[in-house]
């Protein structure tokens, strides 16, 4: 089983060999940590003078990473994925914004993209983020429990209409609907409205699931809490687990406001969280399903290993792995060709408005070291294999 994962002609079958060259230049520079500085600062300068690098921009990071500027766009990735028996789950990565048009944009988006994703076998599910849905400042005041005032009541019905809109609709269409989670806090607001969400429409079956980001230390309890609530309200759960993706900004806030860090005091406590939550998860299928989204390739093979064990079949709807387009391609189609349910997440959207996620995306890879030399490194093996 160890060497599933270094089998880089399944990994790396759907790539043209300029599409390789292509991916070991980007990871090249995401390596180098004064470059990916310097670029984004140069990029977000070139966006913001409104100077024309789209072009080069789409042939280049955006094409490695996200599947195109619309859904229509995509639909060719998203062919090639299912031709090797990966989902896709299609997320308009527009960052959230403080004004109201664009929050119904997002909803009237979302709406759009359930419709189109009913249609399509290959994706089985459809994601939004709460700050796609409500301002930031709003969810974080909520949280607190500070009282609101007669316009902020307003507003955050607005918000919770979003949600009910979408959740309805999927629960309708019978598609799960991923929510992302976000900074800490805010994210106590974003969980009791994705609770109340569960209690209305995973009465059958679990069509919403929230997020844990599983470097946060108080996630274990919150996912014990929540099922406690299930089991009493007749209703499921859906849980996407991940490692988490707002680390450095959480333990700043944290220094600088004087409160303990919500974080796990180390990369080998934020492991071992991720996975006593998978198992608990495991031990308690029939109320939570899983969506196990990690890079971590030894978080995959336990979760594989768990799965034998308890006699849980690879396809087992309940269960599924998922990697963002563009890396981890070495677990993914290795993942699918063994038979297990497996999805990339296939960011779309305009090619400026996608750009603050292109940039995050390169700063958390220059700052996971190891990850970035893990994509070098079999990179390298398939050009070697393929030299040969």
């Amino acid at each position: 089983m160890n060497e599933l994962f270094e089998d880089t002609a399944t990994a790396f079958a759907l790539k043209s060999d300029s599409e390789l060259e292509r991916a070991y230049f980007l990871f090249k520079l995401i390596a180098n940590e004064p470059l990916v500085r310097i670029g984004t600062a140069v990029t977000n300068f070139a966006i913001k003078a409104h100077l024309p690098v789209e072009g080069l921009i789409r042939a280049t990071v955006f094409d490695h990473f996200c599947a195109g500027v619309s859904e229509e766009d995509s639909m060719p990735v998203v062919d090639k994925l299912w031709d090797r028996g990966v989902y896709s789950v299609l997320d308009y990565s527009v960052e959230g914004k403080e004004s109201e048009d664009p929050l119904d944009k997002a909803l009237e988006k979302n709406l759009k993209i359930l419709d189109f994703v009913k249609k399509k076998q290959a994706m089985p599910f459809a994601v939004f983020k709460p700050t796609g849905y409500g301002r930031f400042a709003l969810y974080q005041k909520i949280g607190e429990g500070k009282p609101l005032s007669k316009s902020e009541n307003e507003e955050w019905e607005r918000v919770v209409a979003r949600f009910e809109a979408t959740c309805k609709k999927a629960h309708d269409l019978d598609v799960s609907l991923l929510i992302d989670a976000e900074e800490s806090w805010m994210q106590d607001a974003a969980d009791d409205l994705v609770e109340r969400m569960m209690q209305k429409y995973n009465k059958e079956k679990p069509i919403v699931f929230n997020t844990l980001q599983l470097y946060r230390w108080d996630r274990k309890d919150y996912l014990k809490t929540l099922h406690e609530k299930a089991k009493e309200g007749g209703f499921k759960i859906g849980i996407k687990v991940v490692r988490g993706a707002y680390l450095e900004k959480e333990n700043e806030r944290a220094e600088e406001m004087g409160y303990p860090t919500p974080m796990c005091p180390s990369k080998k406590a934020t492991d071992e969280n991720f996975d006593t939550c998978v198992a608990y998860i495991l031990d308690n299928l029939d109320t939570i399903s899983l969506f196990s989204g990690t890079h971590n390739e030894a978080s995959c093979h336990q979760l594989m290993k768990w799965m034998d064990e308890k006699g849980i079949a690879k396809d087992d709807h309940r269960v599924g792995f998922g990697q963002l387009y563009g890396m981890s391609d070495h677990i993914s189609f290795n993942l699918a060709k063994e038979g297990y349910n497996v999805a990339k997440y296939l960011p779309f959207g305009p090619v400026r408005d996608v750009m603050p996620y292109l940039i995050r995306r390169a700063e958390e890879n220059t700052s996971v070291a190891g990850q970035t030399n893990r994509e070098l490194e079999l990179l390298k093996k398939e050009r070697k294999r393929r030299k040969l």
